[in-house]
């Protein structure tokens, strides 16, 4: 039983990082009519906004080390410690928070820059240039960013304060026995947020009323006045927050690297297709199940039986659900039919 709750718990923080990207990139599909391969490589951005602003926070300076006395010794220091002391270090230790604030105005402006510099002009193009020049600008964009950061793998760790693990089975009758990391916990609850708001935003605001009328009828929204085009441009950079946001709070989950993007960004697609292009709850459904089903197959006892099967089950799953249901689970009639 225990091991049966955590693998749940697994399969759920796994998920909510495929059901965030497969939202934006359902989102602008939905909007834009978009196949958005770049969409994993703005996930893979957001991570490495945190790398740079730990970099940035912990920029050091070698100060004499007064502990060591038979000889001078130096050591290196960050000048926040130096110049704010014990409020500098929790700065420093609270980087992942802080690369949240500062990420969106990032995010929100890459998405921005590249729906009106390049993703624009395919708006009226087959789906497959429109795949071909986003997946090519994800390769430019990995490749910049191994060019600066390397082909490592870079650590970011979370705050001390919930670096450690919950004892989540004394919570529900358990024991004591079952714990879980807090940061995976809080991923989780800011997966299901960051959904929320973004279903929330469509449903209960006026802008968001009108970005959906605008999905299911353009032309009828722009003979009413309403610029459409620049809504769908913001919304084109609010789905780069959401991946992005979701890239930075993944950090101390998994280290970035410069190929992370194009990892996640083949796994959501398959989540979008299974969950029903232009479907944004079942882009989440979709997340969350192929998550479950993917954690659960990476069971010693379920490899030993099928060995290898972890490494297939999405695709497999895939494979069924589109024999039985060609739209996916919640697809419409019409999209992407010829």
């Amino acid at each position: 039983m225990d091991a049966i709750f955590l693998q749940i718990l697994n399969g759920l923080d796994k998920g909510g990082a495929y059901a965030l990207i497969a939202l934006g990139l359902t989102l602008v599909f939905g909007t834009l009519g978009v196949v958005n391969f770049a969409h994993g490589a703005i996930f893979m951005i957001g991570a490495f906004c945190a790398v740079t602003m730990e970099k940035i926070l912990t920029l050091s300076v070698k100060v004499k080390d007064t502990s060591v006395t038979f000889f001078d010794a130096y050591k290196e220091t960050p000048y926040l410690e130096l110049w704010f002391g014990k409020t500098g270090s929790a700065i420093i230790d609270w980087v992942v928070p802080i690369s949240i604030v500062v990420s969106i105005p990032v995010m929100l402006g890459l998405g921005i820059l590249m729906e009106r510099s390049l993703i624009r002009f395919f708006y009226k193009r087959s789906h497959a240039e429109q795949i071909l020049v986003t997946f090519g600008l994800a390769i430019v964009l990995q490749e910049l960013v191994k060019s600066f950061f390397g082909a490592n793998p870079i650590p970011v760790s979370a705050p001390d304060i919930v670096a450690g693990s919950a004892a989540i089975g004394s919570w529900i009758g358990l024991g004591d026995a079952v714990v879980y990391p807090w940061w995976r916990l809080i991923y989780l609850l800011f997966s299901v947020v960051i959904i929320s708001a973004v279903f929330s935003f469509l449903n209960f605001t006026t802008w968001g009323m009108v970005v959906r009328a605008g999905m299911a009828d353009r032309a009828t929204v722009e003979l009413l006045g309403i610029d459409i085009e620049r809504r769908f441009t913001i919304v084109f950079g609010l789905a780069a927050v959401v991946a992005g946001l979701a890239g930075v709070m993944y950090t101390p989950v998994l280290p970035p690297d410069y190929h992370q993007g194009m990892d996640f960004l083949v796994l959501s697609f398959v989540v979008v297709v299974v969950g029903g292009m232009g479907s944004l709850r079942g882009a989440v459904a979709a997340g969350f199940l192929l998550g479950i089903l993917q954690s659960f197959s990476s069971m010693t006892e379920v490899k030993s039986i099928i060995p290898g099967i972890d490494q297939i089950i999405i695709y497999l799953v895939a494979v069924i659900i589109l024999l039985t249901r060609p739209r996916g689970l919640m697809g419409r009639r019409g999209v992407m039919e010829s």
